[in-house]
């Protein structure tokens, strides 16, 4: 069957690149920008090992932003090479320019064959659907059918995390620095929730182990899964102990991921999460 669909995504879709690879899906890349240098967060000009090294020693913080319109263009063009139409899809609005960016870029070279889909979230909770996407547009789908499927798991897709220090919270000016060093004193781990462009708390909890245990029991009040992924920055042990304590809920092909750097300047180092969709 003739695939009809193509994607285009940005980087904090968090998909592993074998996925990637199997869809033909283009990914641009978020920028993050370490004061006067400005770098793509593609896994080639920083490998994530090096990033979460230099953000732990850094006395500055890194900021994100949009790629540039032309490399979005880019990508949406090689893509229309190769299918009838292409769907861009981007992190939530809400938290960065980068969905605008891709969706100017597509109405500039050819608003009748693309089509751009703000997902709400970021991360897995992207990423899921993306994968919907995609499997329906390797089905031979037609934009209606991509954007349908996508839709459905928004619907149903949850994504929490559990951040293990507030201090790059603080850094970029979303906590105080008061906040922050209570927070840190107290050993108090927040678990916030993302969903449709928000971001809430949704539990405070004083330790690592009550943190993890709550991600569990969200993930299991919230079965049947269809799909789950545990996410986590450069704290792939933890990763591991959270998928084994999710093992009674756990679909049959639970996945570990490793959230890119675009996302790690905000949660910092040792982050866990899950990202899950209900049947």
């Amino acid at each position: 069957m003739t695939q009809k669909v193509g994607l285009v995504v940005d980087s904090t879709t968090d998909l592993p690149q074998e996925w990637l690879d199997k869809w033909q899906i283009v990914v641009t890349p978020a920028f993050i920008n370490w004061g006067s240098e400005s770098y793509p967060d593609d896994g080639v000009a920083f490998t994530k090992a090096e990033f979460y090294q230099r953000l732990a020693t850094s006395p500055d913080l890194p900021r994100t932003s949009a790629m540039p319109p032309g490399l979005a263009q880019e990508a949406i063009k090689l893509q229309l090479e190769r299918y009838e139409h292409v769907v861009v899809i981007g992190v939530a609005s809400q938290f960065s320019s980068i969905y605008n960016t891709l969706k100017l870029a597509a109405q500039q070279i050819d608003p009748n064959r693309t089509t751009a889909y703000d997902s709400g979230s970021v991360s897995m909770g992207l990423g899921w659907q993306v994968a919907a996407g995609a499997e329906v547009a390797a089905d031979g789908g037609t934009p209606d059918q991509v954007l349908a499927a996508m839709r459905s798991t928004r619907e149903r897709v949850k994504l929490y995390a559990a951040i293990d220090t507030l201090e790059f919270l603080r850094r970029g000016g979303r906590v105080s620095t008061l906040v922050a060093g209570l927070g840190t004193l107290l050993q108090i781990k927040p678990i916030i929730d993302v969903h449709e462009g928000e971001v809430h708390t949704f539990q405070r909890q004083r330790t690592t182990s009550r943190a993890i245990a709550a991600l569990v029991e969200a993930a299991s009040a919230y079965g049947p899964l269809e799909k789950l992924a545990v996410l986590h920055s450069v704290n792939y042990e933890g990763a591991e102990d959270l998928q084994q304590r999710l093992s009674a809920v756990a679909p049959a092909d639970t996945i570990i991921v490793e959230v890119t750097p675009a996302i790690g300047v905000h949660v910092g180092p040792k982050c866990l999460g899950v990202s899950f969709v209900k049947k």
